[in-house]
C-alpha cells in the first residue's frame, strides 16, 4: 500500500528528507489499523520525471509487525504507477484540453519537447475517461463550475483546488486516481 508523503519541496529535498527512518514513520498501519509504529523496511527505487528532475528516487518502505504487509511513503508529487509527476501531466492536460493547443505545444508547456505523441494521447484518454468521476469526487471540495462537458469541469476544479492538494484528497481514501487506476487494479477500487 502507498501513502503520500506531503512534500511541498522539490524532489531533491524529498530525497534528503526520507533518508531518516524516524522522521515520517506512520504511527499505525493503514491496512490493518493496528496502533503500533511501523518498522523501517528499506527502500525501493522508481523513476520520476518532474519539471526540473529526471532520475531515480528512493521510496521509503515500512513493515507492519502485526499483518506483515508493507507501506510505502510516496512523494505526493508522484502518481502511483506512472513515471511522470503530477506537475508535468497537469501542464500537458491544461495546455491541450483547456487551451486547445497542439500536442507538440502541450508537450513543450510540460517541459517535454521530445515526448512521443503516444504518451500525450495516453494521458488524455485516461483523463477523459476519469473526468466524470473526478468531477463528482472533487465536488466535496469545490462547487462544480459551469462547463460544457466533464473534461473542462474537472480540469477547472483541479486548477482551483490545486493538482497536488486534489491528489492528496482523492488518494487519502482511494477515491479516484487522477488518470484512472491501471487495469490490473481497477477491479479492487
Amino acid at each position: 500500500m502507498q501513502i503520500l508523503h506531503p512534500s511541498s519541496v522539490p524532489v531533491q529535498r524529498y530525497i534528503e528528507k526520507v533518508a531518516d527512518v524516524e522522521r515520517y514513520r506512520p504511527d499505525h498501519c493503514p491496512q490493518c489499523e493496528v496502533r503500533d509504529p511501523l518498522t523501517g523496511h528499506g527502500f525501493y527505487s522508481r523513476t520520476l520525471v518532474d519539471l526540473d528532475f529526471d532520475g531515480v528516487i528512493r521510496v521509503r518502505r515500512y513493515l507492519c509487525n502485526s499483518c506483515s504487509r508493507t507501506t510505502s511513503l510516496l512523494p505526493d508529487c508522484a502518481l502511483p504507477w506512472l513515471r511522470f509527476s503530477i506537475s508535468v501531466i497537469a501542464r500537458f492536460l491544461v495546455a491541450r484540453l483547456l487551451r486547445g493547443v497542439t500536442l507538440l505545444a502541450a508537450a513543450r508547456a510540460a517541459g517535454q519537447e521530445t515526448m512521443p505523441y503516444q504518451r500525450g494521447q495516453f494521458w488524455m484518454r485516461r483523463f477523459q475517461k476519469q473526468a466524470r468521476t473526478l468531477s463528482l469526487a472533487l465536488a466535496a471540495r469545490v462547487a462544480p463550475p459551469a462547463a460544457p462537458e466533464f473534461v473542462s469541469r474537472a480540469l477547472r476544479m483541479l486548477e482551483f483546488i490545486g493538482w497536488i492538494a486534489a491528489h492528496r484528497f482523492l488518494f487519502a481514501q482511494l477515491r479516484v486516481h487522477l488518470l484512472g487506476w491501471p487495469a490490473c487494479l481497477a477491479r479492487y477500487w
